[in-house]
């Protein structure tokens, strides 16, 4: 596990040090397929190969993680997301339909508001409908509302994200850190 933390870009890994220790796998493994789906569908590969590497990552979220091939440290990490595999699959194709498909990014965010929305449900959230709003702030599919939504707990890396997305990019290096901090701890 600390491997693929290790690999996670900086906010990505701040975010996920905010979550319950509960919810930190969860967290983790959704960081490290982001990883792992944007570099084998990065820009200047061949799309065939892109639909290949994708196309395996697809076949495994479609089998029940039981089946998966145990030497892949990724899988194992995602295996709690056994029940919400389906989102994760999603997100695969949000990946293809962003560089080989016609529908851009729009495909992409969507799923990842929806793995938000699965993510929550396997932190035993409640209610959905603010994970979703926060989610599509994130990714800039609706205007900010003020003021944000409120999360759980187990959300808060969520919150770290949609707010870091929505600050200003002319702040020092050491503002946007303080902002990081602050949003992790308190959530806002």
């Amino acid at each position: 596990m600390q491997d693929l933390i290790d690999g996670l870009p900086p906010l990505e890994r701040l975010a996920a040090s905010y979550a319950p220790a509960a919810t930190r796998p969860l967290w983790i493994g959704y960081f490290a397929l982001e990883q792992r789906l944007a570099d084998a569908a990065r820009e200047g590969r061949d799309a065939i190969m892109i639909q290949l590497r994708l196309a395996w990552w697809r076949d495994r979220l479609g089998e029940d993680a039981a089946r998966w091939p145990k030497g892949e440290p990724l899988l194992a990490a995602l295996g709690p997301w056994n029940s919400a595999r389906d989102a994760l699959a999603g997100l695969v194709d949000g990946y293809e339909a962003l560089h080989v498909g016609e529908e851009g990014p729009a495909a992409l965010d969507a799923a990842r508001v929806g793995v938000m929305a699965a993510l929550a449900q396997l932190s035993h959230v409640t209610d959905i409908a603010p994970v979703e709003q926060a989610a599509r702030e994130w990714r800039g599919l609706v205007p900010p509302s003020l003021p944000a939504p409120g999360l759980p707990r187990a959300m808060r890396p969520l919150a770290l994200l949609r707010g870091m997305a929505l600050r200003e990019d002319g702040a020092s290096p050491l503002r946007r850190f303080l902002a990081a901090m602050r949003l992790g701890l308190l959530g806002r």
